[in-house]
């Protein structure tokens, strides 16, 4: 379950090999957890046992705060001062609970880490808001390192293997994996798209994100590196409205600069943002149609990549 937007997960997860068409669903051992996102940024997080008819309830304190609970039909239903103990009990182990809940994520995406490592693999998580131009630059990127790099992906979408049929043209292997309702990829998603990937020793894999600029900051894949991608069609402020994204990144690739006569973009400013919440954060600015900055992106990418990789 997101923590930051509560995406459903009932909703079937598929991968799909492109290679063999081969369509797999993956369930989520967490079924029957349940969280919520209160105004105030308090989170709860509690289970359903549906075999025993419990309902969802609501209750809006004096001070606006939203509690959802749930309780079986033959309970009583809780009052409002009830309800404002509840919230306080709550919210006194908010800390605690934030601390828990990508616990199990994280311990896969130490377990992907690890996996990589073993088999000298580099793997980047490739993220944005949709539209940003991840798969045309993820496929340019392809094509011209072909015979440098070898390079596989993992397509996350939440429906249609389009992004994964372009990518395959490359005549790189890729498998797609479906959210549904979901989105953001996570660790355990990965675990199973790379058994179907099986990427070989000494190559390199690309893990292209759900398009959302929130939750895949949360959820971390086991990659060696997050790189935001940004297009100036966006606007430049993207920066400090999604901070958290930006500061989780290593690269933030500025996309489609070809358009920059045509539309109203503060590319200087855009790095000051970029800037500022992450000081760190390396900008490379190109462009996947024209072919310009990209030598850049590239030289980055090939100075990654560990020892025995390159072709």
């Amino acid at each position: 379950m997101c923590v930051t937007c509560g995406c459903s997960d009932d909703a079937e997860t598929k991968i799909t090999n492109s290679q063999t068409g081969e369509v797999v669903a993956i369930s989520h051992s967490h079924e029957g957890d349940r969280i919520h996102t209160l105004p105030d940024g308090t989170i709860i997080s509690h289970s359903h046992h549906h075999e025993n008819h419990h309902s969802q309830h609501q209750h809006t304190l004096a001070d606006g705060t939203v509690i959802s609970h749930s309780h079986s039909h033959e309970a009583p239903h809780k009052t409002d001062r009830e309800a404002s103990e509840l919230h306080a009990k709550m919210h006194g182990t908010t800390i605690s609970l934030e601390q828990n809940i990508l616990a199990k994520n994280n311990l896969i995406a130490a377990q992907n880490r690890g996996w990589f490592k073993g088999r000298n693999i580099l793997a980047l998580n490739l993220v944005s808001s949709p539209g940003a131009g991840k798969t045309t630059l993820l496929t340019r990127t392809i094509t011209d390192l072909k015979n440098q790099l070898p390079i596989h992906v993992i397509e996350g979408d939440q429906e249609t293997a389009n992004d994964a049929e372009k990518i395959k043209e490359t005549g790189c292997k890729v498998v797609q994996i479906n959210t549904g309702k979901g989105c953001h990829l996570e660790a355990e998603m990965v675990d199973k798209g790379l058994q179907k990937l099986n990427p070989p020793l000494n190559s390199v894999v690309m893990i292209e994100n759900v398009g959302n600029l929130v939750c895949p900051a949360l959820f971390d894949l086991g990659e060696r590196a997050k790189v935001v991608i940004l297009s100036v069609t966006e606007g430049e402020d993207k920066p400090i409205k999604y901070p958290y994204m930006f500061q989780a990144s290593d690269v933030m690739i500025l996309t489609k600069i070809d358009l920059l006569p045509y539309v109203q973009f503060d590319v200087n400013r855009c790095m000051e943002y970029a800037k500022q919440v992450n000081p760190k954060i390396r900008i490379f600015q190109v462009s996947a149609i024209t072919g310009v900055g990209l030598e850049s992106w590239y030289e980055w990418l090939l100075a990654e990549v560990p020892a025995n990789v390159l072709a």
